[in-house]
C-alpha cells in the first residue's frame, strides 16, 4: 500500500481518541468532546471506517482544544469549523478506500514537478493561472483539490457533484464578503493552492489563517512534515493517474515554510521563488487573514496577527537563504514581482528556458490568449492598501525581522 502507513479501523480510531483524550488534562466540552463524533459523522457520509495512519489524531486534536480554548468562533464559524474538521474526515476517508480498490496508481510517477512558493502576496495566484493554461502542464484543480479523485475528461466536470459543491463554496464566500475576489481570485475549475492536500494530515495554515488558535500556530510551525508531503504525493498520483505523462504544476506559498521537507519528497522539484518586498506583501497578508477571520469569528486582533506573521515569515525567508547556499541555483528561479507584471509571458518563457523545458508556441499562444482576457483588476481592485502601522508594526520591525532574505535576493521596495 501507499507509504503513509497501515490502515486503522473504528475501534482503533475510538482507542487512539480516548488515549489521546486521558492524556490532555481538563479536556474542556465542545470541539474536543466532539472528536468521535466527528469520526463517525465522516465514517457515515463516506461509508468506509479506514482513516490510515493515526498520526493525523496529534493535529486534529491540538486545533480541537484550540478551537475551544482560544477561537473567537460566532455562530456561523462554529458550524463552518465543524463541517470543516468532518468534511477533512471524510475527504481522507475516501482517498484511503480509492487506494484501497485501485491500487495501481500509486505507481503513477511524478517527475520533476514544478512548484511556485515564496513569500505571500507576489503575484504567485497570477503566474499559477498563467502557467496553468500550458497544455502540456496539470494542475491541482479546486474542485479536485476538495475531493481528490482520478481526474475525469474536461467536459464531465459541469456535472459532477464535487465540482457543483465546489462552486458554490466558492459562490457562497465571495457573496458574503464581495472583496475577497479582488484579494484572491478562485474558480471551481482553476488551478488551487495545496492547502486542501495538507489538511488532510490537519497541518495546513488555512486553519490558523480563518481562526484565532495560537497553539495550533506554535504547534504546526515545529511539525515533523514527512507524512504530510508522503499523503501529498499520493493524493497527487491519485488525481494525476489519468494524466500520469503531464508536469505536474503546483503553487502554495507555505511550502517555503517546509521547502526542506518538500525536496525530501519531490527532490527532484523545479522551484520558482517569487519575491516581493515584505513591506509591501504583509500588511496585505494581515488584511487578506483579517478578512477571512471576520466571516468567522468576532473580535480580529489585526496587531496579533501581524505580528505572528511577520515571526512565521521572516523566519521561513531567512532560512530560505541557507537552504538555497546549500543546494545552489539549477534547482531554483528567482521570479520578482516587477519583472513578471513588467511582461508576464515573457517571464514564464524566462522560467522554462530556466529549466531547460519547451515552451512551444501552442503554449505562448494559450498563455497570451488567457493574459489578454484576464487583465490586472479584472475581478475588482483591492484599493485599500494597508500600511505596517495600520496592522500595528513598524517599518524597521520588517525590515530587521527580513533583512537577510532582503540582503540575499536583492528584494526592492
Amino acid at each position: 500500500m501507499h507509504s503513509i502507513g497501515r490502515a486503522i479501523s473504528t475501534e482503533a480510531v475510538r482507542t487512539v481518541v480516548a488515549y489521546l483524550r486521558a492524556m490532555s488534562p481538563n479536556p474542556t466540552a465542545g470541539f474536543a468532546e466532539s472528536e468521535e463524533a466527528l469520526h463517525e459523522e465522516a465514517i457515515a457520509r463516506a461509508g468506509s471506517d479506514d482513516f490510515g495512519h493515526p498520526a493525523y489524531l496529534e493535529g486534529l486534536r491540538v486545533l480541537l482544544h484550540a478551537y475551544d480554548r482560544e477561537a473567537r468562533l460566532n455562530e456561523t464559524g462554529r458550524q463552518g469549523a465543524r463541517r470543516l474538521i468532518r468534511d477533512t474526515l471524510t475527504q481522507r476517508l475516501r482517498c484511503e478506500a480509492q487506494w484501497k480498490q485501485h491500487p495501481e496508481v500509486l505507481d503513477t510517477k511524478i517527475e520533476r514537478p514544478i512548484v511556485i512558493c515564496g513569500l505571500v502576496r507576489t503575484g504567485s495566484t497570477a503566474l499559477h493561472y498563467l502557467m496553468g493554461q500550458d497544455p502540456s502542464l496539470q494542475v491541482l484543480q479546486y474542485w479536485l483539490a476538495g475531493g481528490p479523485r482520478p481526474r475525469p475528461p474536461r467536459k464531465q466536470w459541469p456535472q459532477e457533484p464535487d465540482f457543483i459543491r465546489a462552486r458554490d463554496e466558492i459562490d457562497a464566500m465571495y457573496a458574503a464578503d464581495p472583496g475577497l475576489k479582488a484579494i484572491h481570485f478562485m474558480m471551481p475549475d482553476g488551478p488551487e493552492e495545496c492547502r486542501h492536500l495538507l489538511m488532510q494530515e490537519f497541518t495546513d495554515d488555512s486553519f490558523e489563517a480563518n481562526a484565532n488558535v495560537p497553539s495550533y500556530w506554535e504547534w504546526l510551525r515545529q511539525a515533523d512534515m514527512l507524512a504530510s508531503y508522503q499523503r501529498h504525493r499520493d493524493l497527487l498520483k491519485l488525481i494525476g493517474s489519468t494524466e500520469g505523462e503531464k508536469t505536474w504544476l503546483l503553487k502554495y506559498p507555505v511550502h517555503m515554510r517546509f521547502l526542506p521537507t518538500f525536496l525530501e519528497v519531490y527532490p527532484d522539484a523545479r522551484v520558482i521563488l517569487t519575491h516581493r518586498h515584505p513591506l509591501r506583501v504583509l500588511p496585505s497578508y494581515v488584511s487578506l487573514i483579517a478578512g477571512f477571520r471576520a466571516l468567522n469569528e468576532d473580535h480580529i486582533d489585526r496587531s496579533d496577527i501581524a505580528r505572528r506573521q511577520l515571526e512565521l515569515w521572516s523566519n521561513a525567508a531567512n532560512e530560505l537563504v541557507a537552504l538555497r547556499r546549500k543546494r545552489g541555483d539549477a534547482q531554483f528561479y528567482d521570479l520578482h514581482f516587477n519583472q513578471f507584471m513588467d511582461d508576464p509571458v515573457e517571464a514564464v518563457a524566462g522560467i522554462h528556458r530556466h529549466f531547460g523545458r519547451d515552451f512551444t508556441p501552442e503554449s505562448e499562444l494559450a498563455l497570451r490568449a488567457w493574459h489578454e482576457n484576464n487583465p490586472q483588476h479584472k475581478h475588482g481592485r483591492h484599493e485599500y492598501a494597508p500600511s505596517p502601522a495600520d496592522v500595528g508594526l513598524s517599518t524597521e520591525q520588517i525590515l530587521d525581522g527580513f533583512g537577510e532574505y532582503l540582503d540575499a535576493f536583492k528584494v526592492e521596495n
